[in-house]
């Protein structure tokens, strides 16, 4: 019997999905939907993403305009906005929300881009941790004589070039976003 390594190779693309979406929340200057996408209103009671109780569009570079499909939500989704801490004043005009994006400063481009570092690191100890539970398989399975002494080596071996391979595409995902922040 030998190690499914497909189970945990699957595991690093999570984390490596689920990183480069929480990435797309942090905002460089330029309008962007998707940092909206971890705020919720109250809609009857239930949590809700902005973008399922109306249209958001994005009619220049720097502005987002956010159409409520039910006009007494605006005020909510107002609220929501200066509540969520996304550095942005929303301007009401009584039918939608405009948001415009100031440039970001040189200041707050280095806030942004140790924010981004901050999170690669933690994406690559979640690869790690994947790691350490296949090493940990792999070591039960030579203490329960399923695998030889040559297999363990050889799977471990497997684990450790996928684990190299994953913390390599989290570098190239962390040194996209950081040039997206500086570029001006």
């Amino acid at each position: 019997m030998k190690l499914d390594k497909n189970i945990y190779e699957e595991k690093m693309k999570k984390t490596i999905a689920s990183y480069s979406t929480s990435l797309e929340t942090i905002r460089v200057g330029r309008a962007n939907a998707n940092v909206l996408s971890s705020i919720k209103i109250d809609y009857w009671g239930v949590p809700t993403p902005i973008n399922q109780v109306g249209d958001i569009k994005i009619p220049d570079a720097r502005t987002l305009l956010i159409t409520p499909w039910d006009k007494s939500l605006v005020k909510q989704v107002e609220r929501a906005i200066n509540e969520s801490n996304l550095g942005i004043n929303p301007q009401n005009d009584g039918t939608s929300i405009r948001l415009s994006f100031p440039s970001l400063t040189e200041e707050r481009r280095k806030e942004l881009q140790k924010q981004v570092s901050k999170m690669g690191e933690e994406a690559k100890v979640a690869v790690r941790n994947i790691r350490r539970d296949a090493m940990d398989e792999i070591k039960n399975m030579k203490k329960n004589s399923t695998i030889t002494e040559d297999e363990q080596k050889i799977s471990e071996k497997e684990v450790q070039d996928l684990t190299d391979k994953y913390i390599v595409e989290v570098d190239k995902v962390t040194e996209k976003k950081n040039k997206d922040i500086m570029e001006i």
